[in-house]
């Protein structure tokens, strides 16, 4: 007999987590699947990627999603770039000068550093892709990450124009960036798409058309050949990159495939050679019927559920600590997800080099206890069984994210008598829904990180940056990570930034779930795949034993 009693749940939620399993059953079917049919020839070597969702843009200064992430770091190539490992390495440019104040780099960029068409590429489209960023004309959601940089915030909150930007070319080939106040991390923020480079001619002669198919000018490996709405975006080799030589694939397809169940089944038919994810109710069967196929590694991501706290009742502390407590963690990541992820007492993951994140005081109490104090902050927030706070609980489609809305609601409704309404929206809905906090209660997100440092999660909360949705605004928080962000000396440095993270979890505009795992499939001809920290791949590392795959 199994039993499922933790944290005072009893046997609804196994009968929940039951359900939703059987939902994925697959038949006893062995193996990788059905080969792959073969590409037109004029494709030459081909790799196939699930991808998520519709990219919300190709336009390196404005996308802020993960899907379009993953094709930009094919398409463009910043001043830094990265390692199969995920290790900083030089991108365009081939060294780089930093003053002994900390406060002033110097880039020289390589003289074969080309863009797709073959112009070459110049510190003055480092330049202009800089100040576009910072723009508020551009919409960027990303501006603030250059929040170092001289003048990048007046700029973003629009009390001066684009050209103060500490950002000037020195000639076309040495870059000079000028930042406020010394920042352990900016090597690590250029190669961000927010810091790639524009081709201007192209900016110019298109506008806000210059990212589409046919007008996208790009200098990274690839370039962008064609984007088909919700099937495929295809990048071609770009011939001119300064290491085509080394680069074994011809062409990328990018399959836009938001459902993990659904892109299995497209793995095993042959039509990927590489998932974005998988399908959790799944997974056991994947680990015994596709073991030499499957990767899983560490993941710098957090998964979690934000309040809107300009929409009441979530402007109340007592009511977000009540819900965020009555959550048992553990069991959605044994039980309800089960593919390795870490139950999340604090915000920054695990993953995340060089930090030892703050967590939320609770974490170690009884379930029993736990329970008691989110009841009595329930009580207090002026909620009871007769009087049960009724909320909408949005989340992207998906059957894993569907999953854990279900498990959650179950959990508050077990725990509070909270009744709560799990809705699912199409990714792009959720995105433009969230960027207005009358129209949602609570949301399910998550966070990757931009680089591997704890200020790329705790960043976002700040009052002033573009992807606080929340809403939340703590000057002492602001203060903690401005002069975290001037700190040289390590240890001081991750005293502010603990404080600034307990700051943040003691307020609770967020409710961590979980620190999430990479796992994928990826076929066995697909060779030089290392799964890193902040699972950045970048197709130009890896290669396709044709051999082996057929063709």
């Amino acid at each position: 007999m199994i039993t499922l009693i933790r944290s005072g749940l009893p046997t609804l939620l196994l009968s929940l987590c039951l359900a939703c399993a059987a939902a994925g059953c697959v038949d006893s079917e062995t193996g990788s699947g059905a080969k792959p049919a073969p590409p037109p020839p004029e494709d030459g070597v081909v790799l196939r990627k699930g991808n998520g969702g519709e990219p919300d843009s190709l336009d390196p200064q404005r996308s802020e999603e993960t899907s379009a992430a993953d094709i930009l770091r094919d398409l463009y190539e910043g001043l830094m770039a990265e390692t199969p490992d995920g290790s900083l390495a030089p991108g365009v440019a081939e060294r780089w000068e930093i003053s002994d104040d900390g406060r002033v780099y110097t880039f020289y960029l390589r003289a074969d550093a080309r863009w797709s068409n073959g112009d070459p590429v110049v510190a003055e489209d480092f330049v202009a892709g800089m100040q576009r960023a910072v723009n508020p004309a551009t919409g960027s959601a990303y501006g603030q990450l250059l929040q170092a940089v001289e003048g990048a915030l007046d700029v973003v909150a629009g009390r001066q124009p684009p050209d103060v930007l500490g950002v000037r070319a020195l000639s076309d080939r040495v870059l000079e960036i000028r930042l406020v106040e010394p920042t352990p991390y900016f090597l690590e923020i250029l190669h961000h798409s927010t810091a790639y480079p524009v081709h201007r001619q192209s900016l110019a002669e298109f506008g806000d058309r210059f990212a589409r198919p046919g007008n996208q000018v790009s200098n990274g490996a690839f370039m962008l050949d064609d984007w088909v709405v919700q099937s495929h975006v295809k990048l071609r080799k770009n011939p001119y990159y300064r290491d085509a030589d080394n680069v074994a694939i011809d062409t990328v397809y990018y399959l836009h495939i938001e459902e993990p169940s659904a892109e299995l089944k497209r793995y095993r038919a042959g039509e990927l050679d590489y998932t974005l994810t998988l399908p959790n109710n799944q997974f056991a069967w994947i680990k015994e019927n596709l073991p030499d196929d499957l990767v899983l590694g560490p993941f710098a991501s957090v998964y979690y559920y934000q309040f809107s706290l300009d929409n009441a009742p979530f402007d109340d502390p007592r009511l977000r600590q009540a819900l965020t407590m009555a959550i048992d963690r553990e069991i959605i990541v044994d039980k309800v997800t089960g593919v390795g992820e870490i139950a999340a007492y604090s915000f920054v993951p695990v993953a995340v080099s060089n930090y030892q994140a703050a967590q939320f005081p609770w974490q170690d109490w009884p379930p029993e206890r736990r329970l008691a104090e989110a009841r009595r902050l329930y009580a207090e927030a002026g909620y009871s069984e007769k009087n049960p706070l009724q909320v909408e609980l949005f989340y992207n489609t998906s059957e894993n994210h569907k999953k854990i809305a279900l498990a959650i609601s179950a959990m508050w409704k077990q725990a509070l008598g909270v009744r709560a309404r799990p809705t699912n929206l199409e990714f792009k809905v959720l995105l433009q829904q969230r960027l207005d906090g009358s129209r949602w209660q609570v949301m399910r997100m998550g966070w990757v990180g931009d680089y591997n440092d704890a200020n790329t999660f705790l960043e976002i909360f700040h009052s002033t940056h573009g992807q606080n949705d929340p809403g939340f605004a703590n000057p002492e928080y602001d203060r903690l990570l401005a002069e975290a962000g001037q700190t040289l000396d390590p240890v001081r440095r991750l005293e502010l930034l603990q404080a600034a993270e307990r700051r943040l979890l003691s307020e609770y505009p967020v409710m961590p779930i979980y620190f999430s795992v990479v796992k994928r499939l990826v076929k066995p001809w697909v060779l030089g795949y290392r799964p890193n920290g902040l699972d950045h791949n970048y197709s130009k590392y890896l290669s396709i034993d044709t051999a082996a795959r057929g063709f």
